[in-house]
């Protein structure tokens, strides 16, 4: 059997993995997370994102992984590095926009966003270090893009539908008077880097009779808020990858990989040494 289809597919074409698939999702996760605890002594005034990319290509191969991002697309990189008033995909050693080059500063927020494959299996997760001292509103940001993560989690159990998720997380961001970029979404995967269904972070305008799939045991996917301080519209640079919000102002992410049990969900790139939130200051 072609272990890339394993399982059936739903009508939303969201395939449904079966029970011995959990642990290879858990062995990539927690790879992926292994290598963002490590990380976090290295985000730190001064640094560049290229030394920072540099030990993770190191890392992936030395836990026997192979990075899932590495000629994705004609992307370089084992890494995407986000920082302040970028929302996603930020190139490793390019100029970071706002600063003179690929070098932090004090009080810089940074995404830092890993994917490896581990015996076929995909393990993605990013998180949010601090640079320095951040300023408060900053801390505030990453706290609440933290919080509107693991709310949507709550909601992922069989009978739910992705907008529970959506809604959960989009009333926590406008709660706090901050929004939810549309722009870029969670996704299905597994034995594929990228699949259905896309995993929306707010409530999209439905149709008459159209509603959101259903949550079922077996379905693997990513939930990744970006929260922005400012409004949630986003700009891509002319590199194609790098996309800052419009009015940059900071913006903050943290992702999990999930996979939906008989009760509510198993978190596959949970943080080994618990460094998850708050992954800074050692």
């Amino acid at each position: 059997m072609d272990e890339t289809h394993r399982g059936r597919i739903t009508k939303d074409g969201i395939r449904i993995y079966e029970d011995a698939d959990y642990a290879g999702m858990h062995a990539a996760g927690k790879i992926a997370a292994q290598i963002l605890d490590e990380v976090g002594p290295l985000v730190v005034p001064g640094a560049t994102t290229e030394e920072i990319d540099a030990f993770i290509t190191r890392r992936v191969v030395e836990l026997g992984t192979v990075s899932a991002t590495i000629d994705y697309k004609g992307y370089k990189h084992a890494s995407c590095i986000s920082v302040n008033y970028v929302v996603c995909h930020g190139i490793p050693g390019a100029k970071i926009p706002g600063h003179k080059d690929d070098k932090l500063v004090d009080g810089d927020i940074v995404n830092i966003d890993v994917t490896v494959i581990k015996d076929g299996w995909f393990g993605d997760s990013s998180r949010m270090y601090f640079a320095g001292q951040p300023k408060k509103f900053a801390e505030r940001l990453v706290q609440v893009t933290h919080d509107c993560l693991m709310f949507g989690i709550e909601q992922v159990k069989p009978g739910n539908t992705f907008d529970d998720i959506a809604g959960a997380i989009q009333e926590h961001a406008h709660k706090n008077r901050m929004s939810v970029v549309r722009d870029f979404c969670g996704h299905g995967l597994g034995r594929v880097f990228h699949a259905p269904p896309n995993v929306l972070h707010y409530v999209p305008m439905r149709r008459p009779g159209d509603s959101a799939p259903v949550l079922e045991e077996g379905m693997f996917f990513t939930i990744e808020p970006m929260i922005n301080l400012g409004r949630p519209e986003t700009k891509v640079l002319a590199d194609d990858w790098t996309a800052i919000t419009k009015d940059k102002k900071l913006s903050a992410q943290f992702e999990h990989s999930i996979g939906v049990t008989a009760t509510g969900c198993e978190i596959f790139t949970l943080s080994p040494a618990g460094l998850f939130y708050p992954s800074f200051g050692g």
